[in-house]
């Protein structure tokens, strides 16, 4: 637009009634995001240089896509691509919306539920589950951490969730040919009378939690409860020179008297919490309030998907911005 047509258009503005004014506001927002998405997707393009095809570094523009983002040929292998090719997000129709949901799941404010912000955006709430699943494809598993000094360590539990999954049905609909699940469904411990099973049990999946006095911190999805699994999963994670502090399971004895470790046991009973006046394990039990605080609104994730919701929460809780997920992408 021409520096005169601008000043025209800005003039107008004055005139507007106040539903005018809300029209052009939504219209102005909706182009924002798509400038923004197309800023975030073109600076993948520039950082790095090298076709997604061939791998040549000799490029030259050519045109822009349906989404306006630019367009480059390839001098090597003469095949056309942009900054999306190639990448977890190359197929996706709306890549403004998508910038909006990544924000969501990484700002500040608690994330929305799949249903709320599909309404906001005016899209199906599968649409905005999927593009959930494909940013847990993006962040994949926990980076390597490195831990030192005092090491925090001990476990938080999930009730194991089997959303989505067809066994009862499968069962209902031929009772003699498919075997009932190993479990009762959680509904028919409160329509059927049954008693809940008390304390932990092998239903309750646990999540390993280590921290230490630097700031390092990682969550860890484990099988099950036993004292090897445990002991497994700590072994690379404490150096020999750390002072483990944990309660008094088998796994963190285990692995201190198989390191030399120095270990402090501490315990929930008053007295018992902190022990010299500085080993404790505070930081972990914060970050097991953390856990719950964020895990609570989704009623209980399918366990097959629980490894992606600890894993957004380690990313939140680094504050990893929305265009390294792109540009990760």
């Amino acid at each position: 637009m021409l520096h005169h047509d601008f000043r025209r258009f800005l003039d107008a503005l004055y005139r507007l009634n106040p539903a005018q004014i809300e029209d052009a506001q939504s219209k102005i927002m909706d182009l924002r995001r798509k400038t923004e998405a197309i800023s975030e997707i073109e600076a993948r393009t520039i950082q790095d240089h090298k076709c997604p095809y061939c791998g040549h570094e000799r490029r030259q523009k050519w045109g822009r896509t349906r989404t306006k983002v630019q367009r480059y040929r390839c001098t090597g292998c003469q095949k056309t691509y942009s900054g999306r090719t190639g990448s977890a997000i190359g197929r996706l129709h709306r890549p403004e919306l998508f910038l909006v949901a990544l924000r969501d799941m990484l700002g500040v404010a608690a994330p929305q539920s799949v249903r709320k912000l599909a309404r906001q955006l005016g899209l199906n709430k599968y649409t905005v589950w999927r593009w959930r699943m494909l940013v847990f494809s993006i962040i994949g598993s926990s980076s390597i951490v490195s831990f030192s000094g005092i090491v925090e360590a001990d476990e938080t539990f999930q009730r194991e969730s089997r959303k989505g999954s067809r066994e009862w049905v499968r069962h209902f609909a031929d009772p003699k040919k498919v075997a009932p699940p190993p479990r009762p469904r959680w509904e028919d411990f409160t329509t059927q009378g049954l008693k809940m099973m008390r304390g932990l049990s092998k239903w309750q999946l646990p999540i390993l939690t280590v921290a230490d006095r630097g700031g390092a911190r990682l969550f860890r999805r484990l099988p099950n409860r036993k004292s090897v699994t445990l002991e497994r999963a700590m072994k690379p994670l404490v150096p020999s020179d750390a002072v483990l502090c944990s309660d008094g399971a088998n796994g963190y004895k285990n692995v201190a008297a198989a390191g030399g470790l120095e270990h402090f046991v501490l315990g929930s009973k008053p007295g018992t919490r902190v022990a010299s006046g500085c080993y404790h394990i505070q930081n972990v039990n914060s970050l097991h309030a953390r856990y719950k605080r964020f895990i609570k609104p989704f009623c209980g994730p399918a366990t097959k998907n629980l490894s992606g919701y600890i894993r957004w929460l380690e990313v939140r809780l680094a504050g990893m911005r929305p265009a390294e997920i792109v540009r990760a992408s």
